[in-house]
């Protein structure tokens, strides 16, 4: 492995592809906390973190489980609707901590334009975080809303029936019918405001 007297082996993380040292230091030399978005095939999460001698601290965190069991989240916990959700959440909670900026750390994720990491961060921007971004990189509000979703949906219930049940199996076993997940997003971020209200800091 060794090339010579100068060669100097990279950090394990960086080896396994997990952290950019690189990027993990100018984020670092902000000198605020990171609002970090993470997004699985699963869940999405986002934390609230500051770095310390002894590692970084989570002040506050929110994912994509927390919408279905506080708040009666009933469409994908990894769309982009349930995404700026989660980013919504975590920045009142943020905001409750006292915490009033941070800056985006998005991890190895590439930064395309319209991804779910920055439907989170806009769910943070919504809620009153201070994050600096470009408005360019971030999702329609028709697509953070699902509206999407719900084209497709009302396209293959018209078309295709057999397949529209199959494809939204999930959803319709939820007792959500997915053109129906426009009202339903702003029903729930209405419930986690409403939970916050009070706890936000203008």
């Amino acid at each position: 492995m060794a090339r010579g007297p100068q060669y100097k082996v990279k950090f394990r993380r960086r080896r396994e592809g997990k952290t950019d040292y690189y990027q993990r230091k100018k984020l670092l030399l902000s000198g605020l906390p990171r609002f970090v978005v993470r997004v699985s095939t699963r869940h999405v999460y986002a934390q609230v973190t500051e770095a310390r001698p002894e590692g970084d601290h989570v002040i506050v965190s929110a994912c994509s489980r927390e919408l279905v069991r506080d708040f009666g989240w009933k469409g994908d916990t990894n769309n982009t609707p349930a995404a700026y959700l989660v980013g919504f959440l975590a920045a009142l909670k943020a905001l409750r901590a006292g915490i009033e900026k941070a800056v985006l750390d998005i991890g190895l994720r590439r930064a395309s334009k319209g991804a779910r990491v920055f439907a989170a961060l806009k769910g943070a921007i919504d809620a009153g975080l201070e994050i600096p971004h470009g408005e360019e990189i971030l999702p329609s509000d028709e697509r953070i809303r699902g509206e999407h979703v719900k084209e497709y949906a009302e396209l293959l219930l018209s078309s295709d029936p057999d397949r529209y049940n199959s494809q939204f199996s999930k959803y319709l076993s939820r007792g959500l019918k997915p053109e129906r997940l426009p009202e339903h997003f702003q029903l729930v971020k209405e419930k986690i405001l409403k939970k916050f209200k009070g706890g936000r800091r203008e």
